[in-house]
């Protein structure tokens, strides 16, 4: 997705395989065509509830590891809209089922959930905010492009929710304007010729491996 930056285009082709792995799992396409169980689709939410609760507190650590005052007005932007929008969406989707929010809040994190999150924040406490954006860009970019191509092709579907969120543009706009952010701070750290540095490769591992925590976080999603 050009749109998504130049940085992020770099990314995705440095990810080769586990980027469609993860983009045309089983579980995508489930949602585009409405075979996905339900039951599969609830535990997902429930789980996704607690990944995205761990993806706030890394995009609040964002805000510490920025070096400009327009980074960390965009992370803190990011982690209100986190908790107060995207989060509403699997509150509302539970509550119908019959699940609270405190229901959702306590259940258990999977292996697979703990592995993602605390690689991503790690990925921040570890490095600095170029390396936290390389982890956090897999989740923002990837939902971004799946929806976009769900919500080209899925017909009719019990899902339509979830794909016309972030096939919307509100998200599609949020995906570009996170890319702009990746292409700056890269220039910022890295200067204009950025596979040229020494930390390219390092950068790079960071987004393919949380794509691959991407893909076993889908596989999650279809064992209840």
């Amino acid at each position: 997705m050009s749109s998504y930056g130049q940085t992020f285009a770099a990314w995705r082709a440095g990810a080769e395989g586990h980027w469609r792995a993860y983009t045309h799992h089983p579980f995508v396409e489930g949602l585009g065509d409405g075979t996905l169980p339900r039951a599969a689709y609830l535990h997902y939410l429930v789980q996704d509830y607690s990944f995205l609760i761990h993806f706030s507190r890394a995009w609040a650590l964002a805000v510490t590891k920025a070096e400009t005052p327009e980074e960390m007005r965009f992370a803190a932007r990011t982690l209100d809209s986190l908790l107060n929008d995207e989060i509403a969406l699997h509150v509302a989707t539970c509550a119908r089922e019959g699940l609270s929010e405190d229901d959702v809040f306590a259940a258990a994190e999977r292996e697979e959930n703990l592995a993602y999150t605390r690689y991503v924040l790690d990925a921040g406490h570890s490095g600095d905010f170029l390396d936290l954006l390389a982890a956090l860009a897999p989740c923002v970019m990837g939902y971004g492009e799946i929806g976009a191509r769900l919500g080209r092709e899925a017909g009719e579907t019990p899902y339509r929710e979830w794909i016309d969120t972030y096939a919307g543009a509100d998200n599609q706009r949020v995906c570009q304007e996170v890319g702009a952010l990746i292409d700056g701070a890269v220039l910022r750290r890295l200067g204009p010729r950025p596979q040229t540095s020494p930390r390219w490769a390092n950068i790079q591992n960071r987004f393919t491996t949380a794509t691959r925590l991407e893909v076993r976080f889908w596989d999650m999603g279809l064992t209840p």
